[in-house]
């Protein structure tokens, strides 16, 4: 299996955060098999198009909630990583676990 799950949205709570809090996350490697996607659409134009990003930040989003890592943005980024073989993806990773302090 490529990634380690796919569902239709996100089951953590909304983070709030900016573009600009997003930017001050540090990238970091991410294994393509420990990720979880939020989303079942893939669009085949985006998926080919070499300018996917051209808008948007060059590293995907995702949060690591309850000891999963979900990727929030940048599923078509994350495919094309797989189509070319590779294991891994650079990505800004938000995590809500060392963020909101769970119930016991």
């Amino acid at each position: 299996m490529i990634f380690k799950g796919v569902r239709d949205g996100r089951p953590y709570p909304d983070h709030g955060l900016s573009h600009r809090q997003w930017a001050q996350i540090p990238p970091r490697q991410i294994r393509l098999d420990e990720l979880v996607m939020t989303t079942t659409v893939l669009a085949l134009d985006r998926l080919l198009s070499e300018d996917s990003t051209f808008y948007g930040d060059l590293f995907p989003h995702a949060v690591k909630w309850r000891g999963n890592v979900y990727l929030e943005d940048g599923l078509h980024r994350a495919v094309r990583a797989a189509l070319r073989n590779r294991t891994v993806l650079h990505a800004r990773v938000f995590d809500m676990d060392m963020a909101v302090p769970q119930p016991s």
